[in-house]
This record gives C-alpha cells, sequence and structure tokens, in this order.
C-alpha cells in the first residue's frame, strides 16, 4: 500500500539494501521457525502467559479468521487496546496478513479516533470492552456515527452490539508475503499543529530499528522487557521494545499500567531485565522504590525518553533503582539517539544519546541558517535508513517539514557536543511536551474556540517540576462578569472527546490576547508574562 505515501528515492533505497540495513525480513514473521522457540515463553501479563507456538497458531487463526471476514492486505485498521496478549497477537496477525495497523493510544477518544479513521479511510477498528472508568464501545458507536470508511468493529471482551475479537477464527491458509519496502503500519507524529500525521513505517526500516535498537541494547534470549508505556507508542512498541524483544528471543512482559503499583509485582515475578519510562515516572519509581516490598534485583536497565530527563533526577537511578540508566531521544518519525551502555555517568546523566545508526544523517541549523558548531543550539534536520520522507497523506504539511534534499526538520533544538552526543533544548513547534504526551496547541485552542464563554484563546507550555511543561489556556471571556473556570473549560473539553492528557492544566483569563507586529498572538509575551 504505497498511495498517500512518499518513498524513498530509488538509488538512496539501493544503497540502504546493498549496505545492509534493509533486507527481506518483514515484520509478523514466524517466531518458531528458529530452534528452540517453540515452548519458550514469549508473552506475560498479570494473569497469563503464552509460549512462542502459542503467539504463532493464535496469530495464524486470527489472520485466517480477518480475511474471511473480508480483511484484506492494504486495509487499515485502527487499533485501540490496552497491553495486553490480544494487543500483541493482533499485531503479528495483521503484519502476515498486510493489514496496516493504525496505533492509536489508550487516552485518545472520539475525536482522535474519528481523525485517525477519517485519515486513513480504516475499513476496521479494534477496542477493549472497558478499560477504568471508559467505555470504548460507546466511543465505537460515536466513530461509527461520525465516518464512513468502517466495516466492522471488534472489541476484546464484551463487545455488546458489535463483534467479539475472540470469535474471529479460521483455521489457518497461505497468505502472500509482504514485500520488504510495503508499509506495515501506521504510528502517529506529536500532532506539533493539529491533530496527529500519520507515519508510515515499512517492513524494511522498522525491522532495521528494531534489531540495531535491540543490538545496541544488548537485548537477547534471557531479555526480559517490561512494557510499562502503551504498547501502541514507538518507544515501547520498537526502541527495542516488545517487537524488539521478540525479535531476539526474549520476553515481553505487559503492564496493565506504568505504575510502581502494577509493574513492581511483575519485575519480582517475571524477573524483569529492562523497561522504558517517560521522565515523569523516574520519580515515582525512586520514591516506591524505598519502600517496596517487591525485589526489583532482576532489573539491569531503565531506558528513559520522550522528554529531557533532569541530570539530578538521572542521577538517582543507578542508586535508587539498582540498574543501569539509557537515556533515549528520538521521535516516530524515525531518528533515535542512545547514551550506550558503557558511556561514563556524565554523558548518561547530561546528554540524550548520539544516533543509533552509522547512516543517520545529521544537520544542525541555527536560527541565521548556518551550521552549529559543537556547542551551539540549533534546529535538528535529520534523513537516514529509518526515518520517513513524507507524512501519509500530508503533501502541504510535507513541504514545511522536509526539505529538497529529504531532511526531516525535527523542530527539536538541540547542541551537539564534541563527543557527537546530544542535549535537547526545547521545540521551534508550538507544542506542550507534557511529561513525554505532545499537546498540539493550535488543536486545543481551536477546541477552547468552539465554547460559547470564550473569544480568543492561545495555549502555552509553562515550566513544570515534574511533568517538565504543563498545558495553559490564556483565554478572554466573552462576558467579563462571568469569565470560565479550570474545571468548567476541562469538563467542556472532555465533552467534544478530546483525551485526558491535553485538558489545560491551568487556565488564565486575560482582558486581551498580546500580539506581535504582524497580528499574530505573541506566545513569547505571555509566557514571560505568566512566569514561563
Amino acid at each position: 500500500m504505497r498511495e498517500g505515501c512518499v518513498p524513498w528515492p530509488a538509488s538512496t533505497a539501493a544503497t540502504y539494501r546493498a549496505q545492509g540495513y534493509w533486507n527481506d525480513d518483514v515484520l509478523g514473521r514466524r517466531y518458531t521457525s528458529e530452534p528452540g522457540r517453540e515452548t519458550r515463553t514469549a508473552v506475560i501479563t498479570p494473569t497469563r502467559r503464552l509460549t512462542y507456538g502459542q503467539v504463532d497458531r493464535a496469530a495464524d487463526r486470527l489472520a485466517a479468521g480477518l480475511r474471511a471476514r473480508g480483511l484484506d492486505a492494504g486495509d487499515r485498521v485502527v487499533v485501540h487496546l490496552p497491553n495486553d496478549v490480544e494487543t500483541v497477537v493482533l499485531c503479528v496477525a495483521l503484519f502476515r496478513l498486510g493489514a496496516l495497523p493504525v496505533f492509536a493510544l489508550p487516552a485518545h477518544r472520539t475525536s482522535e479516533i474519528t481523525h485517525l479513521v477519517n485519515t486513513a479511510e480504516a475499513v476496521a477498528y479494534v477496542c477493549a470492552d472497558r478499560v477504568l472508568d471508559c467505555d470504548y464501545r460507546v466511543i465505537a458507536q460515536e466513530v461509527r456515527e461520525r465516518t464512513g470508511s468502517l466495516r466492522e468493529i471488534y472489541v476484546v471482551g464484551d463487545a455488546g452490539p458489535f463483534t467479539a475479537l475472540a470469535e474471529v477464527d479460521a483455521d489457518p491458509v497461505e497468505l502472500p508475503a509482504p514485500r520488504p519496502e510495503d508499509v506495515a503500519l501506521f504510528l502517529l507524529s506529536g500532532g506539533t499543529s493539529g491533530p496527529p500525521k500519520l507515519i508510515p513505517r515499512t517492513h524494511a526500516d522498522y525491522g532495521y530499528q528494531l534489531r540495531e535498537s535491540a543490538r545496541l541494547c544488548g537485548f537477547g534470549p534471557g531479555t526480559r522487557y517490561l512494557c510499562a508505556l502503551p504498547l501502541g507508542h514507538n518507544f515501547a512498541l520498537a526502541c527495542p521494545g516488545v517487537l524488539g524483544t521478540l525479535q531476539a528471543g526474549g520476553t515481553a512482559v505487559l503492564a496493565p499500567a506504568p505504575t510502581p503499583e502494577s509493574c513492581f509485582p511483575l519485575v519480582e515475578s517475571a524477573g524483569v531485565t529492562a523497561t522504558s519510562l517517560v521522565p515523569p515516572l523516574v520519580p515515582l519509581w525512586l520514591d516506591a522504590a524505598e519502600w517496596t516490598e517487591h525485589d526489583l534485583g532482576s532489573l539491569e536497565l531503565l531506558q528513559v525518553g520522550g522528554s529531557r530527563l533532569d541530570p539530578a533526577t538521572a542521577c538517582e537511578v543507578p542508586e535508587g533503582l539498582g540498574c543501569t540508566l539509557q537515556q533515549v531521544y528520538g521521535m516516530a518519525e524515525g531518528l533515535l539517539n542512545f547514551t550506550r551502555l558503557d558511556d561514563p555517568e556524565d554523558v548518561v546523566f547530561h546528554t540524550q544519546g548520539r544516533p543509533l545508526s552509522p547512516a543517520d544523517e545529521i544537520r544542525v541549523i541555527r536560527e541565521d541558517g548556518r551550521e552549529a558548531g559543537p556547542g551551539e543550539e540549533g534546529e535538528l534536520f535529520t534523513r537516514g535508513p529509518y526515518t520517513l520522507r513524507g507524512y501519509y497523506r500530508a503533501e502541504e504539511r510535507n513541504l514545511v517539514q522536509f526539505t529538497e534534499e529529504g531532511y526531516y526538520r525535527t523542530g527539536d533544538v538541540v547542541k551537539r557536543t564534541a563527543g557527537g552526543d546530544f542535549e535537547v533544548v526545547g521545540r521551534t513547534n508550538d507544542v506542550v511536551n507534557r511529561g513525554g504526551e505532545k499537546v498540539p496547541a493550535q488543536e486545543v485552542e481551536e477546541h477552547l474556540l468552539a465554547d460559547p464563554r470564550i473569544r480568543q484563546a492561545a495555549v502555552v507550555a509553562l515550566p513544570h517540576p515534574h511533568m517538565g511543561e504543563q498545558t495553559c489556556a490564556c483565554v478572554v471571556a466573552r462576558d467579563e462578569d462571568r469569565p470560565p473556570v479550570l474545571r468548567e473549560v476541562q469538563a467542556a473539553l472532555r465533552g467534544r472527546g478530546i483525551a485526558a492528557y491535553k485538558l489545560p492544566d491551568r487556565l488564565v483569563v486575560l482582558p486581551g490576547l498580546p500580539v506581535t507586529g504582524v497580528g499574530k498572538v505573541d506566545k513569547k509575551a505571555l509566557r514571560a508574562r505568566l512566569g514561563g
């Protein structure tokens, strides 16, 4: 499925293949084709265990069942599931069928899922029945009413008016293998300008990413990787994540939530050796480790990424959790940077690592357009064997986000040390990095302006000691005598179906918004006024 996707130039693709970055492997290949895997444990949850043989057989039957119901290669499927066995099996089944998962995040609600279905022209949506206080079947009904392409809605658990995923079953059939350079899946952008854009990842480029990151991180048959973050997030999926762990013959341990209460028992019972967290979770884990009765002694590696980890917290990890810290700076669009396992403490505590691949091409461009030298700030531009050349069906955005030479403009402001490691300084784009969750200011502003009490709105990032940044909504009220309050605005936004992490943390009502000389809202002045 290549319509709407921007390919690598033919000569570049040939070079990546000739140099071994790309090969003929495809995602979802049979795990038990390798000796000794049939009875080895592949997946562990708090209540279930599956061997590699069981994963293979379940995925084969599910792929055949989906095909019998009309799903075909190239069809898009929005996957909106928690960390559980069904999510892993479904991913493998879709890869084998050649259908393309579009990975939604658990926090997404009607607004985001509708956007994903419409943009991808998805023919199927897969969700849980309920998770905590959210009934995803209600979301499914609302999405079906707002979209035109959906043919099937599958539910894990009590399906209600829809089809139970457990009932989709058929005897395995021979399926044509996808080509390595075909699109395998869609990830989501951070949504720095409006709703998230779709990131097409191919079997070749994503396969290289997970193989090489698994090698760099030392993953192998003895690895027990705890997937604490949402599995549909690039970090937990393939950096090296669950897919890299299974590729290497290890065991993926799936936690329902990234809290110490959910994860520490699994670390002990499953003998977890590695996991990944975003920075706001690290202090929580460090505090809980001081009083927990669970044995965390098996943990060898903690990856931290999604936003910058402050050096003071980084310094506490080796002693507080008894493991090696690895900082990871990357993006679903491609480029990954890692501190290495043998790096000195100064590098690990104060930088966000260096590129994964020798074929990663990097430019750091200052505001004046010149290349930045060591220690100078600039925007990071990149291209390489696992970095996309364009978002899906986003021609206008691609003209802005990519240079004529194919470099991706990341929007990240970085400094590069003399040793080649990056220090992430901030963002050029209008986005709030709320504990690793990217909150697009423009999208939230549009929802705020739908509130009849609000005449003007501007969303800015303000510093926060634990989240890194918090979302502040600055608004001008239509009725000065009855200004909106935070809880009312949050309730109205929930009613519009946006994800909870996009709700403003703070609301400031102003008589007017400052503007620049060309009439645009001056967000720099707003942040300065509010102490940002």
